[in-house]
């Protein structure tokens, strides 16, 4: 019960100040789209830059514990695009929507605070090393598929421009691959520059969790809760217990890379998946629900999770 209340809670608690907010009219919807601007193009990459610059790169990236986490992610989207095909008779392109739903964690709104509320700033050195590439990957892989399903590019130059185009204008992948500029190249910023930058990113997470809670209020399930149920499953259990099985049974992760692994493959899916599929016009109702209702439970199945890790 301790992890309940001192960990979880007080995360949820910032969402719920925000779905408040909206939903008695004390944030307009326009303040709420400010704040998550504010929030994801401003300063969570100011977070997500601080932390790749300063990251110990060769002790970050351990092959397991990527393997351990995305294999688990695209055993989520294979789940979730076949079920999607095959028990719920959706389109091609409704399928890889929601597939991609199940495919993309919360990794930065909730998988950081948590993790950072759990066992402490130290232990987010792994968090940092999935998120490093998440945007790259995912998104990669969404856009990619989407793209081929439509068809609308004659060429792989076509397509990798595409892809290329979609990564380089999301300000988090920004933030990261300047991160990662400063620490290969162990260029030293101005003491004035880390100060602005620190106090940035100290915002970050705060506002972000009110944004989001704004933001879910925005977007209450209607229809299709049999979809909605099946990715929240996969989401919220079938993706962190492929993570724990293989960290634990096929690569002897570490203790503090298995919390980061199985915690980060625990959240429930991001707002992001809402903004794929409102890009290509598909699947829209279910992303935006399954956000709101997957994020919801989690209070639930990050609780079990936090106590069956060690």
């Amino acid at each position: 019960m301790g992890a309940l209340v001192d960990v979880i809670l007080p995360v949820f608690l910032i969402i719920g100040f925000g779905y408040t907010a909206a939903w008695r009219k004390f944030f307009s919807e326009s303040a709420i789209d400010g704040l998550m601007l504010f929030a994801q193009s401003f300063a969570v990459p100011c977070l997500l830059f601080l932390a790749i610059s300063k990251i110990d790169l060769s002790a970050a990236f351990s092959l397991p514990l990527m393997v351990s986490f995305y294999v688990g992610a695209f055993a989520g989207f294979a789940l979730g695009f076949l079920g999607a095909c095959y028990f719920f008779n959706r389109s091609l392109e409704d399928s890889i929507a929601i597939g991609f739903c199940a495919l993309f964690s919360n990794t930065v709104l909730l998988g950081l605070p948590i993790t950072e509320r759990a066992y402490g700033l130290d232990a987010l050195t792994g968090n940092f090393a999935i998120v490093s590439v998440h945007a790259l990957v995912i998104y990669g892989f969404g856009v990619t598929f989407m793209e081929i399903a439509r068809g609308r590019t004659s060429g792989g130059d076509g397509l990798v421009l595409k892809v290329l185009r979609a990564m380089l204008s999301n300000p988090l992948m920004i933030g990261i691959l300047f991160g990662f500029l400063v620490n290969l190249t162990n260029l030293m910023l101005p003491a004035a520059l880390l100060a602005g930058l620190t106090t940035m990113a100290s915002a970050a997470l705060p506002a972000a969790l009110f944004g989001l809670g704004g933001v879910m209020y925005r977007y209450r399930p209607e229809g299709d809760m049999k979809t909605i149920a099946w990715i929240t499953a996969i989401s919220l259990i079938a993706h962190p217990t492929i993570t724990y099985t293989l960290g634990t049974k096929v690569f002897s992760l570490d203790q503090a890379q298995l919390r980061s692994a199985v915690l980060t493959a625990a959240m429930a899916p991001g707002i992001n998946t809402f903004l794929f599929a409102n890009m290509y016009g598909v699947a829209q109702r279910v992303a935006a629900s399954t956000v709101l209702v997957a994020t919801a439970l989690s209070i639930i199945t990050i609780w079990v999770w936090l106590i069956i890790l060690p």
